[in-house]
């Protein structure tokens, strides 16, 4: 059996739990797991644990995480980002008419702690249901607001499509394609999110990740042992 932890890239159209399935059975192993759900349509940093080293999932997923995230203003879905059904379009007007300092000083309003209601497409449970299981039905239901923490919050910029460019790094359960929402409804405009990159988690870092094509070459010898990471 290997043991240890591997810095994986997901790639987008994968699930997290789809590249816990792929390295099972690249490395001929049952006892893997995951570090922290990256949606599909998101790219980045993910640690995955290899035998005894899955003891430390939970410990690993409670660490601080860093993103690369786009902010389309103007445009609200059901899901929070561009992969979900659009509820509302702003006027172009509305939009143009925002400066760079009203976006810059909204941005900057949700530095440090505060009340994030999660979305109902997430995997969170409600009564044993999946929120998301809920939200295909066609049911919302209450969600009670969690504490997050936003430790740093940069906006970098803009895209050629006019989007708004942010570097993130938040506590554990903080979802940034809400935190793009939440944005946007306190310019008056709506927001979403429109990609997410994540580059940093429980440490590992973008630089340092292995895509699954790799793996699929070199197999377990990229695998780093726990007292390396923590020694």
């Amino acid at each position: 059996m290997y043991n240890g932890i591997m810095n994986v890239y997901k790639e987008a159209g994968f699930t997290s739990h789809d590249v816990v399935a792929k390295l099972r059975g690249i490395c001929k192993q049952k006892k893997i797991g995951h570090t922290g759900t990256l949606d599909p349509d998101a790219v980045g940093v993910l640690p995955v644990c290899f035998g005894s080293g899955t003891k430390l999932c939970d410990m690993l997923t409670d660490w601080d995480k860093e993103y690369i995230a786009t902010l389309r203003l103007g445009v609200v879905t059901d899901t929070q980002d561009l992969s979900g059904k659009v509820l509302f379009h702003a006027e172009e007007e509305r939009i143009a008419a925002l400066t760079k300092e009203q976006v810059g000083e909204s941005i900057l309003s949700f530095l440090g702690d505060y009340e994030q209601v999660p979305p109902m497409y997430s995997a969170l449970k409600v009564n044993g249901k999946k929120l998301y299981e809920l939200a295909r039905a066609g049911k919302e239901v209450h969600r009670d607001p969690r504490p997050v923490t936003i430790h740093a919050l940069e906006l970098l910029g803009r895209t050629e499509e006019g989007d708004y460019l942010l570097r993130v790094r938040c506590s554990k359960g903080t979802y940034v394609r809400t935190l793009c929402h939440d944005i946007g409804a306190a310019l008056g405009c709506g927001g979403c999110m429109s990609s997410l990159r994540r580059t940093m988690a429980a440490g590992f870092t973008l630089e340092q990740a292995v895509t699954l094509e790799r793996v699929q070459e070199e197999g377990a010898a990229l695998l780093l042992p726990v007292g390396r990471v923590f020694g």
